[in-house]
């Protein structure tokens, strides 16, 4: 093998930085300032890069980057433009590099080799601990509350066969999450994936936890674990534990309740409670009770609620609440009419095929399976009958090959047919409309009242949000990195990336509160915004420049674009001089 060349900048697409303009007198460079100065602002307040070089291994005398401004580097391209490793040098050298936390020489330097190695070496110093650490100061330093937990979990999809990587390996004290087939919640059966769990606080959102597992992991096997280390992080085991249906099995709900914990789940339709209950409901034996009505930001009535009169147990005695949505009826309505439009639609097909003189479908167990396969898939085999008809026909054939002629004799032969019958069960029908809006919750807390268990359920979709910001916003999946432990690695870049959106995000709604304000003008044509976001304060500052002219034998002269009213206002929200901004 021959001796490896250097990349050239061409390749790496790396210049100098900034962009230059020459004229007789001098020179003037240009750097993009953007939001980096609050977004570092809110990392130094979280002691990241501090939290970083404690974890992480001791460099190399031959590093240019060390592996904690690497990460730092990471986090900021993934809150402002998320732009791949190959394109990080490129996208670096458009900004100041003192708001990097570089020098010019480190800019120049990047390329996708050293980000991939810092990866490396972010993984081998343990992402997960590292993020606790990180979680443990931010919560101490912004004061979020962490009474209240949400859990939930999605997939991080990959593409490529990743091989090498389809089993758990055991690396370093740890296991190194296998990448492989699972139920892909990108709806993607035919890649791998990676299971991602996230626990959030629901004071502002604010993530406190992250786990990377195996793309086959059953979510239901994941929140003991998940739970031990809430408990360390919060320091003791009462708080109230927020997660879907699989939370709800004898195991978990019986490992938090013997070791004092607080949970609120979703019953899963499975259970024998949820049969019993219906069944009531269809004999017309539950009333309902007035509960809350939940009205948005213009004072109108979106939804109410209401709550069953008769309050019951779980097997394992815990308390099982009813609770019915006006809102969520009406989505059941829609979605039962689509399963059964979209039922009718393939059941028509199949009944064309075996209408069409060279079907395949020619026995019955065949079809049945094929019925059953519809209506099991869209949900609706109570509610549409199918009857399986054989209607075998006569054909007729010459005895021999041939051109026929008066003396050809014909054979009798019978095919087997088959034709389908179906409609809708309009009795069946009846009975699942008085279950529209229905769902019930089970917790092992007696002291919450019946709003305030619903309200606890009721942000469970934080996280969802926050699901979508890293799909969307920072662009986490597809991850087409090869080295599985560098896309462990950067999973955990993700989560203090998240960490630092979410605070963000927090502090300034938390000073619009402060200060009585009930929107800001932060949407196109300033039009109000009551809940900004950290991808809109972004926006905001994306024009804010520093230049820096240069003349021969004098001192550089520093101007930063001048801040419009808007963005002054941002930064006073946010306790940060204006009058050094991008300075």
């Amino acid at each position: 093998m021959g001796k490896r060349k250097n990349r050239s900048r061409h390749r790496t697409g790396q210049g100098p930085g900034g962009s230059i303009a020459k004229w007789r007198q001098g020179t003037l460079r240009s750097y993009s300032v953007g939001a980096l100065p609050i977004i570092n602002r809110i990392l130094d307040r979280m002691q990241l890069e501090d939290i970083l070089a404690a974890h992480l291994p001791g460099e190399d005398a031959r590093t240019k980057i060390p592996t904690s401004h690497g990460v730092m580097l990471l986090i900021r391209n993934i809150l402002i433009a998320r732009e791949p490793l190959y394109g990080l040098g490129e996208w670096a050298s458009r900004y100041a590099p003192d708001l990097l936390g570089l020098d010019a020489e480190q800019v120049t330097a990047l390329n996708d080799d050293r980000s991939g190695r810092c990866l490396t070496r972010f993984f081998l110093a343990d992402p997960a601990a590292i993020g606790l650490a990180a979680t443990t100061w931010s919560v101490r330093e912004f004061d979020v509350a962490l009474d209240e937990l949400h859990n939930d979990s999605t997939t991080i999809t990959v593409h490529g066969a990743y091989r090498a990587a389809d089993r758990e390996v055991a690396l370093g004290g740890r296991l190194l999450p296998a990448i492989t087939f699972g139920h892909n919640k990108d709806h993607r059966p035919d890649l791998k994936q990676l299971l991602y769990i996230l626990t959030l606080s629901h004071d502002g959102a604010v993530p406190v936890h992250f786990r990377v597992c195996s793309g086959n992991v059953p979510d239901d096997q994941t929140h003991q674990e998940t739970w031990e280390v809430l408990r360390q992080l919060t320091g003791h085991p009462d708080f109230l534990y927020v997660a879907d249906c699989k939370l709800a099995t004898l195991d978990n709900m019986m490992y938090l309740h013997g070791h004092g914990g607080r949970f609120v789940t979703v019953l899963p339709r499975t259970r024998k409670e949820d049969d019993t209950f219906r069944e009531q409901l269809a004999q017309g034996r539950i009333a309902w009770q007035p509960l809350w009505d939940k009205v948005d930001e213009h004072g109108q009535v979106v939804d109410r609620f209401s709550v069953s009169d008769a309050p019951t147990l779980t097997a394992e005695g815990f308390r099982l609440i009813w609770y019915h949505s006006t809102r969520k009826a009406e989505l059941d309505v829609a979605a039962r009419a689509t399963s059964i439009r979209r039922a009718l639609l393939e059941l028509a097909a199949l009944r064309a095929k075996l209408q069409s003189p060279r079907t395949r479908y020619r026995e019955a167990a065949k079809i049945q399976a094929a019925v059953d396969h519809i209506l099991d898939d869209h949900h609706v085999s109570q509610l549409i009958r199918v009857t399986l008809q054989d209607t075998p026909r006569e054909i007729y054939r010459q005895d021999h090959r041939g051109r026929p002629g008066p003396d050809t004799r014909y054979i009798k032969e019978i095919k087997p047919r088959f034709d389908l019958q179906y409609d809708i069960d309009h009795e069946q029908m009846s009975d699942a409309e008085r279950g529209d809006g229905v769902f019930p919750l089970v917790t092992n807390d007696r002291t919450l009242s019946e709003v305030d268990l619903l309200h606890a359920y009721k942000r469970q979709p934080l996280i969802e949000k926050r699901f979508e910001q890293m799909k969307t916003d920072f662009a986490i999946a597809p991850v087409w990195l090869k080295d599985s432990k560098r896309v462990n690695a950067l999973l955990g870049v993700y989560y203090l990336a998240l960490l630092a959106e979410a605070l963000l995000e927090r502090e300034l709604r938390r000073a619009m509160q402060r200060e009585g304000l009930d929107s800001l003008p932060l949407y196109p044509e300033g039009r109000d915004c009551s809940r900004p976001t950290t991808r809109r304060l972004i926006d905001v500052f994306d024009s804010v420049q520093r230049h820096e002219i240069h003349r021969s034998g004098e001192a550089p002269t520093v101007v930063v674009t001048e801040l419009t009213p808007l963005q002054r206002r941002l930064l006073r929200l946010l306790g940060i001089p204006a009058s050094d901004y991008g300075r």
